[in-house]
């Protein structure tokens, strides 16, 4: 469709209202504002687009939007460290006039200048899995990640009885959600177990390769070590990549979930995954979008619970349906 300039014939407000038509270009064709009904846009912003996780907050974000007859624009950045590329996307978004943002910020300082850009011109921000300093936005969707942390540390605990020497294989610095998890890790170690020392901690920066590299140089200082924690999926196939390599009999306690991690948690491997389920965090953070576009009342804060998952719970039937989300169903 080519779009004219509108006739200098035309009544004043419709020669506005194609204007603002051709200014919004495709937006404005996607979302109906220049004629018929009006369809809602929301964008979202994941951290990532690779990992399983993030395809799975989509899939979630698509059904939340398609029961309301919204549109999901989905834009990430290449790579979960390319700061100035999200930040490039969101101002795109803000540009564009979507009618709301949800967002996983990569830094939780480094993004607020563009969600309070954007709730000051009236975009509602709904920000999900890792936070954001401040108290500037709509709502927030994401695990309850210092108790998830401290989930696991549990299960080390219990695994060692309450004595051993451990490491972390971290994400990377100044992600919230990570360093949450981190966080109620070490603490609950060190308030239940002080016969547990926490020997080393090194960043595999949300990158497969570094994990596996970063756990390699742990494993080699420290070779008498009893544990590892893992704070997400890339550390976590980092660790077990390593481990596996060794036939290292060290126990693996890792976050989230992909197939090979399943399959592995199934060999004895991996010995425990604490689970998040994404596809609700991406289908609630939606809804959330969408109430606050519509004026209903949103909750603040929204944390969604984590699981533990062993081998034993891998065929429990609510096990397998956070497992197997149908993603072509709403991925295409």
């Amino acid at each position: 469709m080519i779009l004219q300039e509108p006739d200098h014939r035309m009544p004043a407000p419709a020669r506005r209202a194609v204007l603002r038509c051709l200014a919004l270009g495709g937006l404005g064709l996607l979302t109906g504002r220049c004629g018929g009904k009006r369809q809602r846009v929301i964008g979202v912003v994941p951290q990532g687009l690779t990992h399983l996780f993030w395809q799975t907050i989509h899939a979630g974000a698509v059904a939340a939007a398609q029961e309301s007859g919204a549109a999901v624009q989905w834009s990430g950045a290449a790579t979960e460290t390319d700061y100035n590329g999200q930040l490039q996307i969101v101002d795109a978004m803000i540009n564009r006039r979507v009618d709301a943002i949800v967002l996983a910020p990569v830094d939780r300082k480094i993004l607020l200048s563009a969600v309070d850009r954007a709730m000051s011109q009236k975009i509602p921000v709904i920000i999900f899995d890792s936070g954001i300093e401040g108290e500037n936005y709509t709502a927030w969707v994401a695990t309850d990640n210092y108790g998830a942390g401290a989930m696991a540390a549990g299960r080390v605990i219990e695994l060692l009885n309450g004595k051993g020497r451990i490491a972390i294989v971290a994400v990377r610095p100044g992600v919230a959600s990570s360093v949450a998890r981190e966080a109620g890790f070490e603490d609950r170690i060190k308030k239940e177990a002080p016969g547990i020392q926490i020997v080393d901690q090194r960043f595999g920066m949300a990158d497969f390769a570094k994990s596996l590299a970063v756990t390699e140089n742990i494993l080699t200082a420290h070779p008498d070590l009893d544990a590892l924690f893992a704070s997400n999926e890339s550390s976590t196939v980092g660790a077990m990549q390593a481990l596996k390599s060794r036939a290292s009999k060290t126990k693996l306690v890792g976050f989230d979930w992909s197939p090979n991690l399943i399959e592995e948690l199934r060999s004895g491997l991996v010995d425990s995954l604490v689970a998040q389920d994404p596809f609700r965090i991406g289908y609630e953070s939606v809804k959330s979008a969408l109430a606050a576009i519509e004026g209903r009342p949103v909750q603040k804060v929204q944390h969604l619970p984590a699981r533990l998952l062993r081998k034993a719970d891998l065929d429990l039937p609510e096990v397998q349906k956070l497992l197997n989300p149908d993603l072509k169903k709403y991925l295409g």
